[in-house]
Parts: C-alpha cells; structure tokens; sequence
C-alpha cells in the first residue's frame, strides 16, 4: 500500500543467498522491515518456484499456536498438520515458504523448517526473525536500520535522496500533510529526526503520522518520550506495531530474566561497550560475572544488541529507542543509582589507565578507545555533579583526562567540564592542583592567558604547600607554554628546562616528552645549538616507546628544524612523513602544524599558488581544532602570508587562499601529501587562471554563475536541459574544491 525505499543492497543479497541455500534468514530488530523486505525479496525470484511463493504470518497465528497448522492452514493441505505428513505433501513441488515472525515460536519453527527441508528437496525457506533459528544450513541476513547522516548539523542539500530514513520520512509525511517538503530550514531538523529513532522503519513512519498536527520541530522536542509520542490508530495493522512501546515490549518479552536485567544495565552505557566493561559495570548478586557473556550472546541473538567489530576488538551497542526502554526498567528496578557509580567508577578507573599509559606502544590502541569512550565519560561527570554526595569523584575523573595531550573531545568540552569541577568541589588536593593547570593549560590553547594566569598560580600555590613534585613541575610547565605560545622564547626555554627536570625526576615518561618537545620548539625558534640534539631525542623517546601518535609532532619537530636552517625540501619530506601518521587519526591540530609549515616551504620553493592555499588550509584546520594559531608560529605565518600577498597579487593570493580554506580536510591531508600536486598548483599563476581548469562550456556556465543566475536560468540561457546545467556545476565545485556557487561568482570574477 505504500512504496518501498531503499534496501537494495539487502534485497540483492537475499536473491543470491536464496540461490545458494535453502534457508536464508532475516534478521533485525523490530520494526527495522523484515517483512517488507521479505516480501519484496520473495517477489523478485517467484519465476524460480512454479509451484508458487506462500507467506506463513506466524504472529498472527498466536503465541502458542504450532507453526505446522499455520503451515498448513495457509498452503492449504489436507491431515494433521504434522511436520512429517507436511513434508510428504511438499517432497514433489518446488515452492519458497516465507515464514514472518519466527521468533515467538522459535524452537518449533526450528524443528520443523528442518524437518521440512530434509524431506520435501524443492523447497526453500525465507524466514524473517529477531533472532537466528540455528538451523543447519541456515544463511543469515542481518537488516540494519535505514541509512541516517553521521551529523545532522551539516547536510549536503541531496541528504533527503541520499540517506534512505530521510526519504522515508519524506514520502510518509507527503501522505499525511499534502504539499509536505522538506526544505533547507528544515533539513538538518529531519536529519537529527532520523537519527535519534535510529533509522528504524516503523518509528520513522509513527513519527511522520503525528505531522498531521505537529511540525518537524515539535517532534524533536518530544522526542524524549518516544514511546509515549509515537503511536497510530490504524487498526488494520497489528497491535504490537500500533505503538512504539508495544513493539519493544515484544522484543522484552522474548528475552530471558537475565537478558531482561542486562538490557536495563547496558543502557547507562552512552556509546555502548566491550564486555569486559559489561561484566565491571553490570554484573551483581543477581548476574554473576560469569553468566553476563551468555546474556550477551542471547541480546545479539535477538538483535537487541548490535555487535561492531573495530581492530580486533568487539563492542556492543544498543539502539537510542532500545537504551531508553532499557534506562525506564533499570529505573523501575530501583537500581538505577547503584549501576550508575558502577559506571561512575568504570569510567574513573578507565580515564585513569588512559593516563598512565597514553605515551607508549598502546597509544594508538588508546586514541580509539577515547573516541569510544568519550561520551560514556561525559555521562559519568554528569552523574557526579548532579546527584547529591558524588561531587567529590568529578576533579579526578575530569583531571585524568585533559591532564594528557590525547583529545576526548573539544577543548571547549574540556573547558566546560573542568570548570563544573573545580567549583563543586573546592577542597585542597593534589587532585585540584592538577584539575586548575589542566583547565589552564585548555585556556591557553584558547589564546585565553589572562583567564589562565590565576589559575597557574593557584596551582603552584597549592602544590608547593602540599610538597607534591608532579603538580608543581607541571605548573612550571604550564608557565612555560604560555610563555612560549606567547612567543616569549628566553622565558619559556628556561621555564621548560625547569619542567623537564622536574618531570624525569618523579618518573613520568610521559609529561616529559611533552615539557621536552616544547623545550625544543623554543630552541628551534630561537636558533638555539641544541635545537638539533633536542628535536632528534624527542622523535627517538616516541620510537623507542613506539608512541606513533607522538611521532607525528616529533617529526613535525623535526622539519621546522629543518627548515629553520634553511633545507626546505628535506623539512617538507620530515612534516609529510609526520603527516601521514596524523591523518591515520585525522587529527587535526597535528595536520595544522604540519600544512602550516609546508605552506611555508612551499613558498620558500616558489611554488606560491601551492603556498597560498595550503595557508588556507591550515587556518581551516586551527579552527576545526578550535585552537589560536600559537604564538611561536603566528609571526612566520603573518610573514609569509604577506610576501605571498605580494607576489601572487591580492587577487590571485585570494584565489587560491579560499580554495584551500575550503577543502574538505580529507582533501587537505591528500593534498599537503602529494608532492606532484605542486606544479599543478603553480598552473594557477599564468593568465589563464581558473580559466585553465575548465572546459569551454564549464567557463561558460561559470561566467552565468557570476552574473547571478539559477541553474533554470542557466539551462534555459545555454538550452540545455536542467539537469544537465546541475551537473556542470556540480564538477565545477569538485573540480575547485569548492562548496558554494558564491566561490566560484567570486573566483571567476577576480579572474576576469
């Protein structure tokens, strides 16, 4: 009755499951359209089964109905409907059983689909399931959700054709509001709709039904109690896909008490988890340790759990409408605050361990853990500093993690979480002397040194009256980097000779390599002898501790050694190399170091196009990592951009400024990496300009762009179809890296 969206991938791949095996299973969670797909899937091989494609709804049939009766009931055969004389009846024709909802009946429609395929060799069997049957021979389809946007802040303007929840959503909420389209106001509002119901199906088409009196707005404000928001009156559809709780309700019912009490347990966790951290945070008198693994295994079984696999490593996670459900049942428990400090305190342990070993060989290992586990500390600092009597567990927990330079997140987050802190908990410690450098160290980065000042001192203050040696080397530390972002060279050597002594003496590898890379950056820029010494011994500690993280800034380090004597090409191949490694985590504070002193090389090679918009780059990606340019580099960089400013002319120098400020980063990192980009980059400096880059009728829809017109203004001036007019813009910006048609209005313009 409605049109069917997306899933191509999934009916291909049932059609040639279908053509190798004789039972191919459906597997999702509810209401993610097993049964649509199904039935589409049934319908695109039927010519294959002369004697037909039979559907078995098992849900209707009851709870404790047998299967072989609705078997039997719907293909019409004659007897007791009894697995053996069913099969007798079937041995001679070829035919595709579609068995929907197995999983109510689950043993007995294991029992008898394999009787069923022993005995009767023309039949194949299509079931749809929330959880896999087991049966021998069994292939096995799992059916994600529709495809929604990783961010729904920032959508491409074809997101609605583009991500499958979209459109779906699109095309019901037609049905339901005539004339309903989704325009550029509202795109990011459908998008952050689709994800927070998880790009499931049958809530994505509840949610559109309840258009016919709310806006998109008005749902998302609701959204926090979906279970309540979305339902339907049609009562021609089943009752358990009536209302979104009555199909999680389904879901809940199949499962075992232990699953029933790990499902509420799992849900404290944000991002989901591994399960060690499933036994630490979930297990009780209730649920040992040791039965949590199998619970696990019955969760994924009936897709309650979704099971990810990243570098070697296995994460469960559970739906947004699955958590919710969850966190209502742990509440009704009455061990909603018990489980939470178990979290609370699984995120203080594991915030502490990424401390201890974030310089070394498990680096990398920890700059994917932190991303996982990012959100889950969030949840735990929020915890802490909402419920009465836990303020006390928040400074260790936010100390731990922005005392490190791995990032969990914003600096802006740090910022905010650090300052919660300190002023809920305001006792002298060890722990608060940390906590006051880190917030100052983030305001630092901020270009913020007033703010950071008074909180340096009180550290120091603090450390030295409770004689505790790291805090107050690091506070020294600290003044040194403000000291040096402030390009107050002397001043920051001699503080971070001081630091660096400071560190080596209690041990700590770690904040020593750091005091002695910025040690080295002032060398460097200074012109200090050491410079060399001090920039090869940073890069050896991140070898000889198989930190490659770190490796990325010690050869960084290293290039503006290099290019501080004078060897441009030999510093670009040093900060290339480190690049690589930076853009491994796509981190982008360590690709603005790098692109920012290739730009400068670049320059130095008179490869001034090439220069200029990979300056441009580099202020892109300051900004993405939400830091100021530091001082040490801001006068080179006001340097170079002005000498570039002169020798390229303002108008080719913004040119090619813009082009690299608006590169995606991926592009940026691809881009500072290719050597033999260079002479193309210089092409830009002849007379033909962006002209050059064009075929004739790309320039000519480029100089209609300038004049203001639509691409309907385009087609009809040019006659040619719309279409087709979209489409030459469309590699018009890919081919400038642009975004906007403003940018090429502009580029074309200074051009002529």
């Amino acid at each position: 009755m409605t049109s069917f969206i997306g899933r191509r991938h999934e009916l291909a791949e049932g059609k040639r499951l279908l053509s190798v095996s004789r039972l191919v299973t459906l597997v999702g969670v509810g209401g993610v359209g097993k049964t649509r797909l199904a039935l589409r899937v049934a319908a695109g091989v039927r010519r294959a089964f002369p004697d037909g494609v039979w559907l078995v709804d098992l849900a209707s049939a009851g709870r404790w109905a047998s299967p072989a009766w609705a078997v039997a009931d719907a293909l019409g055969c004659q007897g007791r409907p009894e697995p053996a004389l069913l099969a007798q009846q079937l041995q001679d024709r070829r035919l595709l059983l579609v068995l929907d909802n197995c999983e109510h009946l689950h043993p007995e429609c294991v029992d008898l689909v394999d009787h069923l395929l022993r005995f009767a060799p023309g039949l194949r069997v299509l079931a749809t399931s929330r959880q896999v049957l087991g049966a021998d021979g069994e292939h096995v389809l799992q059916i994600r959700p529709l495809s929604v946007p990783d961010r729904a802040d920032v959508l491409p303007a074809d997101a609605v054709e583009r991500y499958e929840a979209m459109r779906l959503f699109a095309e019901r909420a037609t049905a339901v509001v005539s004339g309903f389209t989704i325009d550029a106001g509202e795109l990011a509002a459908v998008g952050q709709l689709c994800r927070r119901l998880d790009g499931i199906p049958l809530a994505i088409e509840l949610a559109a039904q309840r258009m016919r009196a709310l806006s998109v707005e008005q749902l998302l404000d609701r959204l926090d109690d979906p279970f309540r928001l979305l339902r339907s009156e049609n009562h021609a559809v089943a009752p358990r896909q009536r209302t979104l709780r009555a199909l999680v309700d389904w879901s809940h019912d199949l499962c075992s008490p232990a699953e029933r009490t790990l499902w509420a347990r799992l849900s404290v966790f944000v991002n989901g988890c591994d399960l060690e951290a499933a036994e630490r945070v979930c297990s009780g008198e209730d649920l040992p340790e040791e039965t949590i693994l199998e619970a696990i295994v019955g969760l994924v079984g009936k897709s309650i759990l979704y099971r990810e696999a990243c570098d070697g490593n296995v994460r469960y996670r559970l739906l947004k409408t699955m958590r919710q459900y969850g966190r209502e049942r742990l509440a009704e428990s009455g061990q909603e605050h018990a489980v939470r400090r178990q979290h609370r305190d699984w995120c203080a342990e594991t915030a502490a361990l990424a401390e201890t070993e974030w310089f070394g060989k498990r680096q990398m290992t920890w700059l994917g853990r932190i991303r996982d586990e990012q959100a889950d500390i969030y949840a735990a600092l929020e915890f802490c500093l909402t419920e009465p009597g836990e303020a006390s567990a928040a400074p260790p927990i936010a100390a731990a993690v922005w005392s490190t330079p791995l990032s969990w997140g914003s600096l802006s987050e740090g910022r905010r979480w650090l300052e919660r802190a300190l002023t809920q908990e305001s006792r002298p410690s060890a722990t608060r002397a940390k906590a006051l450098w880190a917030q100052a160290c983030i305001l630092l980065l901020h270009g913020d040194h007033a703010a950071a000042e008074p909180l340096l001192r009180e550290s120091g203050a603090l450390a030295e009256c409770l004689g505790d040696r790291a805090q107050v080397a690091s506070t020294i530390h600290m003044k040194g980097l403000a000291a040096l972002l402030e390009n107050d060279l002397p001043h920051a050597y001699a503080l971070l000779e001081r630091a660096l002594a400071g560190h080596r003496a209690v041990g700590d590898r770690g904040r020593s390599w750091t005091a002695l890379f910025h040690l080295a950056v002032a060398a460097v820029l200074m012109g200090e002898d050491r410079s060399r010494g001090l920039s090869n011994e940073c890069l050896a500690m991140c070898e000889d501790d198989d930190a490659r993280w770190s490796q990325s800034y010690a050869l960084w380090l290293c290039g503006l050694d290099r290019w501080r004597r004078g060897h441009a090409q030999e510093a670009a191949a040093l900060i290339r190399k480190g690049l690589r490694l930076g853009a491994v985590d796509d981190d982008h504070l360590a690709g603005a170091h790098c692109v920012e002193v290739l730009a400068w090389t670049a320059a130095d090679e008179a490869q001034h196009t090439r220069a200029a918009e990979l300056l441009g780059a580099a202020r892109t990606l300051w900004r993405s990592a939400r830091v100021a340019i530091p001082g040490y580099l801001s006068e080179a960089h006001d340097g170079y951009e002005q000498r570039l400013q002169r020798t390229c002319g303002d108008e080719k120098f913004s040119v090619a400024y813009a082009r690299g400020a608006n590169r995606p980063h991926e592009r940026v990192f691809a881009h500072a990496l290719d050597e033999a980009a260079a002479p193309r980059a210089d092409a830009m400096d002849t007379d033909a300009g962006i002209l050059s880059m064009l075929t004739r009728r790309e320039r000519e829809v480029a100089e209609l762009i300038a004049q203001g017109m639509s691409n309907k203004d385009i087609a009809g001036k040019l006659v040619i179809a719309q279409r087709t007019a979209e489409g030459h813009v469309e590699r018009i910006l890919r081919k400038l890296d642009f975004t906007s048609r403003t940018q090429i209005a502009s580029a074309w313009t200074a051009q002529r």
